[in-house]
């Protein structure tokens, strides 16, 4: 089973960031735009068991995933599981309506510029974005995909990585949820 070991701060300067990124030689990804669409279960409230189902759109790629609850108190440390749907805006406008003819609702959507790069740590190379929310504000994440007996050991690298990157507090809640707070 796969777990997703992530920590996401706010970025109160992007542009100090990217600069200690080119100082590294990390470079960044093209900007990726995507929309997320979130729904709730018919017989659970997600948002009190602490799970998220969407809807990704990157372009013409679509992705349906699901989150488990969070395991940890400080990261956002979660069982994931992520399946590729048709391509499309037709394909996820479709499974939109399927989902709610099962009784699914649809929440809220997020909106995101996103700029990816890789940065080695420990041994690892760790997965980074840079995310544009739409209303919300601008965040790093740092993030490994580790099997279940990995998780604590990528805590300590992505813990160690914020740390040495200057990034301060971690941010728990979910795009959505920050999204939704307004």
């Amino acid at each position: 089973m796969q777990y997703e070991v992530e920590q996401k701060h706010r970025l109160e300067n992007p542009a100090g960031f990217e600069q200690k990124l080119q100082q590294r030689g990390i470079p960044l990804g093209p900007v990726q735009h995507q929309i997320d669409s979130y729904f709730n279960h018919p017989s659970r409230e997600f948002a009190e068991t602490d799970e998220a189902f969407r809807i990704r759109q990157v372009a013409e790629l679509n992705f349906v995933t699901y989150k488990g609850p969070k395991v940890d108190r400080v990261t956002k440390t979660r069982q994931e599981l992520e399946l590729p749907l048709t391509p499309g805006a037709a394909a996820a406008a479709d499974f939109t309506r399927l989902l709610v003819a099962l009784g699914f609702t649809l929440v809220g959507r997020v909106c995101k510029s996103r700029r990816t790069f890789s940065l080695p740590s420990a041994g690892h190379a760790v997965v980074g974005c840079i995310d544009e929310i739409l209303d919300v504000g601008t965040f790093v994440e740092l993030e490994l995909t580790v099997d279940q007996g990995e998780v604590d050991n990528a805590k300590r690298i992505i813990a160690a990585l914020a740390d040495e990157l200057g990034l301060g507090s971690g941010e728990r809640r979910s795009y959505l949820e920050m999204f939704l707070d307004g």
